[in-house]
């Protein structure tokens, strides 16, 4: 018996610790140090929320930029984050990919057979991407210079001002998030945002 209640005071003492002390530790040492990411990187425009910086979301309509094609269930929904599970020789990936390279040079003229950026027609691992290359930015500025009534040189001169650079300096690509050059767009012309 004497084992019993050893075994069930260590079990309250490391319950304790662990699932109650360590995770409200963990909580008040990320929100004095990382407060906007541990609070979920959330954009205000007008005192509402209207996304966070670090999940993409739909954008409707040509007048917007559009964020790389999404697995997680009904488009980047969080509750569902997942990629494609379909390898490079799977017969139904190459369909839909070059069904998204038909959809993007219909919907972006000017982009021809062979430049569409590869992460304008590609999942995410995780399905929640919020940045798009600066290739897919590019591609896609025509597009909504002429759906929004603006110049090319305006629409790339915020993709060049939204564009952050590779983490470290050297891992992976210059990027473009989604969300916020859309608001920049919606505020150039005095719109309330998507």
């Amino acid at each position: 018996m004497r084992y019993v209640w050893t075994s069930l005071r260590m079990l309250l003492v490391t319950a304790a610790i662990f699932g109650i002390v360590y995770p409200l530790a963990m909580t008040g040492i990320s929100q004095v140090v990382f407060h906007d990411r541990a609070n979920g990187s959330l954009v205000m425009v007008n005192g509402q929320v209207v996304g966070s910086r670090l999940i993409g979301q739909t954008f409707t309509g040509a007048k917007y930029f559009q964020p790389r094609p999404s697995a997680a269930g009904d488009g980047y929904d969080a509750m569902d984050s997942s990629f494609s599970n379909l390898g490079p020789t799977n017969v139904k990936l190459a369909q839909r990919v070059q069904a998204s390279v038909r959809q993007e040079m219909a919907a972006n003229p000017g982009i021809r057979f062979g430049q569409v950026p590869i992460d304008m027609v590609t999942t995410s691992a995780s399905g929640l991407d919020p940045d798009i290359t600066v290739a897919n930015a590019h591609a896609q500025a025509a597009r909504v210079a002429r759906s929004r009534g603006m110049s090319l040189q305006t629409i790339l001169a915020l993709v060049s001002k939204y564009t952050t650079g590779r983490q470290f300096g050297f891992l992976g690509e210059q990027h473009v998030n989604v969300l916020e050059l859309n608001l920049a767009l919606d505020a150039a012309q005095g719109a309330k945002g998507p």
